[in-house]
């Protein structure tokens, strides 16, 4: 395993569309492997494939609540509701904190690195942290819906 250089924002990667998961091979399971590692090396709570410069549809998050860290592949929002507004920073954007609007509840499905579909409904933190992650694989940052 090893830490993987985050991109910071600048860095053209960051606003391309990911490209779907087509299988989920050694190469796939090594990247999940590293960007845990690197998510916790950063002290993150979740991060996108981009942000190590891999155009892939694969986030991981653990909002250290005992239950993650979870792996999204291929992840698609389902539903939304509600309504959040929170600080909100970014791996590729250190030092910076805004207040952002998000929903308060996210239903998303997606593959595990196991190969396995599954959905999970989140609220707060973790709704917060699947939509932001998502939002990396298409080239969208947090920044973008800051209230200027």
């Amino acid at each position: 395993m090893a830490i993987r250089n985050i991109r910071i924002e600048g860095d053209p990667i960051l606003r391309k569309k990911s490209k779907t998961v087509e299988k989920i091979d050694e190469r796939v399971l090594t990247l999940i492997e590293d960007m845990k590692e690197t998510m916790y090396k950063a002290d993150g709570v979740g991060i996108a494939a981009p942000q190590v410069g891999i155009l892939k549809k694969i986030f991981v998050i653990d909002i250290y609540d005992g239950n993650g860290p979870f792996v999204f592949i291929n992840p698609e929002i389902l539903e939304t509701k509600g309504s959040q507004e929170d600080e909100e920073g970014c791996l590729s954007i250190p030092g910076v904190q805004e207040p952002v609007k998000r929903p308060y509840y996210v239903k998303v499905k997606a593959t595990n690195e196991k190969g396995e579909e599954f959905i999970l409904e989140a609220e707060e933190l973790m709704a917060r942290a699947v939509c932001h992650e998502n939002d990396h694989l298409y080239g969208k940052l947090f920044i973008d819906y800051v209230e200027k």
